[in-house]
């Protein structure tokens, strides 16, 4: 456990050479509220189980298994687990039956933080330049922030010391399945072929007129040396929120990897969480302004090998700090 310290409000005396009477700055008194460490191995763990039972594109085993396991682990960890199972149409005319996984520490509370990332992966490695039509692993694409969210969700089960607001965490299905860019002929649609879980569940909350202070998604958030630009979406609806978040991980000493610039709009879970649920929500993916996507993205690059834990440690703690200040 952190240690619980204040900036105290302090008298600065300013001494003119002249002589003049000095002057007094009164620095208003800063509170940081205890918060518990972020474990970056389990998180680890998690990230390599999932990854262990293969992809988890919908219809298949490895969907199904990792379904269950993650059902298990929140119910163990005593949260409140449940599931929201639909329908989904996919760009090229299957139907798919998805589940957004839904568990809730504290149902009773008023007050609720919502945190998210997508389960399932890539069916097929349309940006690689071998085995294209097989799907990636999605270690990072998917793995990563369903691995930091199971360890959020380990350690405030396990900790002694709790958040005072209620928390939500949600991993949304068939976020991963748009159609290829080189052959995308939906244009105007396009939108409607991703995000399968985040469109259903903001039209159809798990609670009724449920709501929620704000929100986090964590997409992307384990690859090595990743740099987490503000994105434009989370800038538009929930800008304070960015700065928040932003200026936790600079006080943990995580600047390196929250860079204080912006990048474009990014089509992901949070625009129709904020769009269609009016939750000001943010996402901390790896995307740069200058260059996009990096180079492991829908590839069989996005594997075990470009997980780094000083990455998962950097975004899991900036998040369960920012849980517990609250």
């Amino acid at each position: 456990m952190k240690n619980r310290f204040w900036l105290i409000g302090m008298l600065v005396f300013a001494w003119a050479c002249s002589g003049e009477k000095p002057t007094e700055t009164v620095v208003e008194e800063v509170v940081v509220k205890p918060y518990p460490s972020f474990n970056a191995d389990s998180a680890y763990a998690f990230v390599q189980k999932q990854v262990d039972f293969g992809p988890r594109v919908p219809g298949t085993k490895g969907h199904s298994d990792t379904k269950n396991w993650m059902i298990s682990k929140l119910e163990g960890y005593g949260w409140s687990v449940q599931t929201q199972d639909f329908q989904a149409k996919t760009y090229d005319g299957l139907t798919w039956d998805l589940s957004n996984i839904i568990a809730s520490y504290n149902p009773q509370a008023s007050k609720r933080v919502l945190l998210a990332a997508h389960w399932d992966t890539r069916r097929i490695a349309d940006k690689d330049t071998e085995r294209l039509d097989q799907p990636i692993d999605g270690a990072n694409d998917g793995g990563s922030g369903v691995g930091v969210l199971l360890e959020v969700a380990r350690i405030i089960a396990s900790q002694e010391l709790k958040p005072e607001v209620g928390i939500d965490i949600i991993l949304f299905d068939g976020e991963d399945d748009g159609e290829p860019e080189k052959a995308r002929t939906r244009n105007n649609a396009q939108e409607f072929w991703w995000c399968h879980g985040s469109q259903y569940w903001s039209k159809n909350k798990h609670v009724p007129n449920y709501s929620a202070y704000y929100g986090i998604l964590v997409d992307m958030v384990g690859g090595k040396n990743a740099k987490f630009y503000r994105e434009g979406y989370s800038r538009q609806y929930a800008s304070g929120i960015v700065s928040k978040v932003w200026s936790n991980a600079s006080k943990l000493g995580h600047s390196d990897f929250f860079i204080q610039k912006d990048a474009p709009e990014i089509l992901d879970d949070h625009a129709f969480v904020n769009a269609n649920a009016g939750i000001p929500t943010i996402d901390i993916i790896e995307f740069s302004p200058d260059f996009g996507f990096s180079h492991y993205h829908h590839t069989h690059l996005d594997n075990m090998d470009l997980i780094d834990t000083r990455t998962l440690r950097a975004v899991g703690e900036t998040v369960l700090y920012t849980v517990y200040q609250e």
